[in-house]
């Protein structure tokens, strides 16, 4: 698989990748090109610069995965990428601490006039008088947006011994007040502060939320700073509001346009502090979204899901540490009543036993989806196009849950419905980190979900079992295990055998039609 690293991705990136995939570093990729080259790529690493468009989204017939180096996914079709079963990854968490920092240095600059002061140092001038600052301390600050990043700032900020109030819709109170934050309105916080530093994210609501309006009703003098994104803050009524003195200050990082070009209204204008996008500008970071996002395109390229995926509903690591053993078993179960259902799929339930039943199970199931459509689809399937794929084929895909087990501390059943009779169920659980199915349908068994599996329902009664054996190795069939288990019907049994190869349509249609054998049934695990 190939892998196209554009916009100066740290070379450690390439060292995570290279010993796997063949890895083509492509540094101010003209849009042009990145258009002309992508269609043989299976994974993209971008920063900020490249634009992945959906004309470039379509034009990727191999594109698997596509990682924004930093936390900020403006430059890529997110919907596009996910109507193609694209991942997006971004690297919420390596460029957090240079943010923060940044974020505070700003403010502390804005605050005591240190550029212009330095500037004007710099050219013979001692203006001591003219740059007297103001002090954090006993200042309110307000926070808008409390996640990583922002609560990263507010937490420093107390350590200047600023009263921190917060805003975010999504906020956790109870963090947010053992951290000693206030936790207010919008309103509450641009009435009440003195510095104002914003952290949300660009979307359709929080475009332009800091405007005109906005601005006039905080507290004249309010300083504001912005590191998060380009937009959130409207730049030309900024400006005016700084020029008309109701703004003291401003720090800003981020554009909405970037570069910016030479008359942007934030240019020129006394009280105003602008950086160029340096918020995630550090030695350490860069290494840090390189590491993350490179970890990321390996698993996802692996088949493996990934933890930092902006199109997947979010899951914490902890939450991951418990269910990512579960995947492989998910899939197993998702192939194997496939493969024992006739027809088309209508319902699938996966049921959750045990302390698994008290986690966030969304990716498991999905995990189930995900092998169940395999078997159809190939590998056009993925835990992104999943739920979509299994939507678009009317399947109903439910959630059940309950603390209670019987025979093991955790358990996943998968129970398939096609029509209104058929149905199958295929239960599984973990012997450490092994996946283990214990139950088909009222069968117990202890099967490895591996290479290739028969089961062959039949009459209990002598020379069934040597019969099937003698065809298999008539047929250079190898058997490298065997177990009966009986049915709730005395007089049949189930007879599982596994294989080290795929039986033969000619020799599978001789078993099937032994009188004693009814409904055979072959598991090919990828």
């Amino acid at each position: 698989m190939k892998v196209l690293i554009a916009d100066g991705v740290s070379q450690t990136a390439v060292d995570i990748l290279k010993d796997d995939f063949e890895c083509v570093i492509k540094d101010k990729l003209p849009a042009e090109e990145l258009l002309e080259i992508i269609p043989e790529f299976d994974a993209l690493i971008v920063r900020s610069a490249s634009k992945v468009t959906a004309e470039v989204i379509n034009a990727a017939q191999n594109l698997k995965i596509i990682g924004r180096a930093g936390v900020g996914v403006d430059n890529i079709d997110v919907p596009a990428a996910t109507a193609k079963g694209i991942i997006v990854i971004n690297s919420p968490g390596g460029n957090t601490n240079a943010a923060t920092e940044h974020s505070l240095a700003m403010m502390l600059a804005m605050a005591r006039h240190i550029p212009i002061a330095n500037e004007t140092l710099q050219k013979g001038e001692w203006n001591r008088k003219q740059y007297t600052g103001v002090e954090l301390k006993g200042k309110t600050l307000g926070v808008i947006g409390m996640g990583r990043i922002g609560s990263g700032v507010a937490k420093r900020a107390l350590g200047f011994e600023m009263k921190v109030i917060g805003y975010d819709p999504y906020i956790n109170e109870e963090y947010a007040k053992d951290m000693g934050i206030e936790v207010g309105t919008f309103e509450d916080v641009i009435t009440k502060s003195d510095f104002i530093t914003v952290h949300m994210p660009l979307t359709d609501t929080t475009r332009g939320m800091i405007n005109k309006e906005a601005m006039y009703k905080m507290k004249k003098g309010v300083r504001l700073v912005n590191c998060a994104r380009g937009g959130i803050i409207v730049e030309e009524d900024l400006r005016d509001a700084v020029l008309d003195g109701q703004v003291a200050g401003a720090a800003v990082d981020v554009f909405t346009s970037e570069p910016i070009p030479a008359d942007h209204p934030l240019l020129g204008v006394k009280g105003i502090y602008v950086t160029p996008h340096l918020g995630a500008s550090t030695v350490e970071a860069q290494v840090g979204v390189a590491v993350d996002v490179a970890q990321g395109i390996k698993a996802a390229l692996n088949g493996e899901p990934v933890m930092t995926a902006v199109n997947m509903a979010p899951v914490s690591q902890q939450v991951m540490n418990v269910i990512s053993p579960y995947f492989d078993l998910a899939e197993r179960l998702g192939c194997a009543v496939r493969a024992l259902l006739d027809g088309a799929i209508k319902k699938v339930e996966v049921g959750y036993n045990g302390d698994i039943a008290d986690v966030n199970t969304k990716m498991i199931t999905t995990a189930v989806i995900k092998g169940l459509l395999q078997a159809e689809l190939d590998d056009s399937v993925n835990y992104v196009n999943a739920p979509g794929l299994a939507k678009e084929r009317n399947i109903k895909v439910s959630e059940v849950k309950d603390k209670d087990t019987e025979r093991f501390a955790n358990v996943v059943t998968v129970t398939a419905t096609a029509g209104k009779d058929k149905k199958v169920s295929v239960q599984g659980t973990l012997f450490g980190d092994k996946g283990r199915i214990v139950k088909i349908n009222d069968n117990n068994v202890d099967l490895a979900p591996r290479d290739c599996i028969l089961l062959c329902p039949h009459i209990n009664r002598p020379g069934v079992i040597g019969q099937v054996g003698s065809i298999m190795g008539a047929a250079g069939v190898n058997i490298s295990g065997m177990q009966v288990s009986t049915t709730s019907d005395e007089a049949t049994n189930l007879m599982i055998l596994t294989l080290d190869s795929e039986v033969p349509a000619d020799v599978l249609k001789l078993i099937t039609s032994m009188e004693d054998i009814f409904g055979a049934k072959m598991i090919m695990f990828k």
